[in-house]
């Protein structure tokens, strides 16, 4: 089925900033739904995680109740584009507190919803 591009940029919008959107879960179950099996990243440091290390360092963020998963975050610039084979990507730059970056992930759409495949970082200032 063909997705339009507006109702997906408002879907994928309301999910970035990646893993900072509570209303979609908060436990290592939720995140395990909304990624791939082989799901991987590479931050803003330019260091490569795993799905794994990304589960286990969300994990640990949600479980400190002071965690505030939108604290300084401001979203600009987003865009989507479709890849083909139900895979769309957002793009989209993203401030925290004095840092700059350009984010970019890739989402699948499925019968059970969006799954992110690959997410990555780049710091611009």
């Amino acid at each position: 089925m063909k997705q339009d591009a507006r109702s997906v940029a408002r879907e994928l919008r309301d999910r970035e900033p990646l893993f900072h959107r509570p209303e979609h879960g908060t436990t290592r179950a939720d995140f395990e739904a909304m990624t791939v099996p082989d799901y991987w990243e590479v931050g803003a440091s330019g260091s490569i995680y795993d799905r794994q290390a990304c589960l286990d360092e969300l994990e640990s963020r949600y479980a400190d109740p002071t965690y505030d998963p939108l604290a300084g975050l401001e979203v600009g610039d987003f865009a989507v584009r479709e890849a083909g084979g139900g895979a769309w990507l957002a793009t989209y730059r993203l401030r925290q507190g004095v840092r700059n970056s350009r984010r970019v992930s890739v989402w699948r759409g499925t019968a059970d919803g969006w799954v992110l495949v690959y997410h990555q970082g780049t710091v611009i200032s």
